[in-house]
């Protein structure tokens, strides 16, 4: 069994990132949907109705995924071809591509068949072992998509076995409508839109595209204001493109995490070091745009605690596989296996606010797990990159 903790921390930052508790030969039992006592197999009491043998095979908390976009209508691939071609992501998004190309499909597409299409999606990232997943809006940007969306992840978190937790992303773009009065859509998220959502109980936390090109310090500020007088915590998209401030004013606003993270300097880490927000770096996205990868290691090195996430999406992470990221992060981030799975469970059980009851194998928390086929060593696991060496995913205590 790996990452066994009798008493499972918060978060883990800098070189605690390289500590992975493993439990040779073990035993673990399930009650309802909890973990109620595990230990060695000379130990193992006859407590069980049904077992399962996992001889050979590694048992894991299941990935918590604390960054996607899984909410989305139709695909993107005319845009994956152009990167081929050349083509940056901002110009992409200048010829009324990117998010606004999602927006205009999601606006077309029905409450339903939004749900029919995430839950394809959700069941996919079972099948990888994730048990726990944050959600955003962010592809409908009129008041009335937006809250489309985040019904659509309501829906979700009923009629599937994860654990979700909502996030209104309004400000994922600029309409282009309001493409010569930025402030009447900034007004729009903060008199109407923020609001409704808070009045709805539709989301745990708001998140600002604050990055060049998209939203500024100001107009993150903004919002992130509106959204705490609201009750609702900050997440930030932050430096994937350049040096944008989103970083600082994240950790002004007590942002549970701040995500992507492409471009952080000292002063960045200086920022995060102070504070109690996650720095959420996401491989998939830097390797499907080609662009810099975030300095995993010197944030590490700077005592930061990091977390993983997939940042599933139609435009610029297509794949919620939790194993590749992991192989991403060992591969082009230098981090090493124990810190990855650290990232992506326990640091990112508290980028998503579920610390208490996700992210380890500990008793009292949710019996969220898999099982992987037979193998090594849990090295192996970012080692054979690209395939699904999960066997058999527990949600809530019961096989799925």
């Amino acid at each position: 069994m790996v990452q066994v903790r009798p008493i499972s921390p918060l978060l883990l930052k800098g070189a605690a990132m390289q500590e992975l508790p493993i439990l040779e030969n073990a035993w673990l039992h399930i009650v309802n949907d909890t973990i109620a006592a595990f230990g060695e197999m000379d130990n193992c009491p006859d407590l069980a109705i049904e077992t399962i043998d996992a001889t050979g095979k590694l048992v894991f908390p299941a990935w918590c995924d604390s960054h996607t976009h899984i909410v989305y209508a139709g695909s993107r691939e005319s845009e994956f071809v152009d990167k081929i071609h050349g083509l940056s992501y901002e110009e992409i998004a200048q010829k009324g591509g990117g998010i606004l190309n999602s927006a205009k499909r999601l606006q077309e597409t029905s409450e339903d068949e939004l749900f029919i299409q995430a839950k394809r999606r959700a069941d996919e990232i079972i099948s990888y072992g994730t048990g726990a997943v944050e959600i955003k809006s962010g592809y409908g940007l009129t008041l009335q998509d937006e809250i489309k969306m985040l019904r659509v992840i309501k829906r979700l978190q009923a009629e599937t076995p994860l654990t979700i937790k909502a996030t209104f992303l309004g400000a994922h773009a600029i309409p282009q409508a309001f493409k010569s009065n930025r402030a009447a859509y900034i007004q729009l998220i903060t008199d109407e839109m923020l609001p409704q959502v808070a009045a709805e109980n539709l989301a745990d936390f708001c998140d600002v595209f604050c990055d060049k090109g998209f939203f500024t310090v100001e107009e993150t500020d903004q919002i992130l204001d509106k959204a705490a007088r609201l009750g609702i915590r900050a997440k930030i998209h932050a430096n994937e493109l350049d040096y944008s401030g989103g970083i600082q004013v994240g950790v002004k606003h007590n942002a549970l995490s701040v995500d992507h993270l492409e471009y952080t300097g000292q002063e960045e880490m200086e920022v995060l070091l102070n504070s109690s927000t996650m720095p959420t770096l996401l491989p998939s996205t830097a390797f499907f745009l080609r662009i810099k990868n975030p300095p995993a290691r010197e944030m590490l090195s700077a005592g930061l605690p990091l977390a993983l996430a997939t940042d599933y999406n139609p435009g610029s992470s297509p794949s919620g596989n939790m194993q590749f990221v992991l192989s991403l992060a060992c591969i082009n981030l230098r981090m090493t296996p124990e810190e990855a799975i650290n990232a992506a469970t326990i640091n990112s059980a508290y980028a998503m606010g579920i610390s208490e009851t996700h992210g380890s194998i500990t008793v009292g928390k949710k019996a969220n797990l898999f099982i992987t086929q037979a193998i090594s060593g849990y090295a192996f696991l970012p080692y054979s990159f690209g395939a699904n060496l999960t066997q058999t995913t527990i949600l809530n205590g019961k096989i799925v």
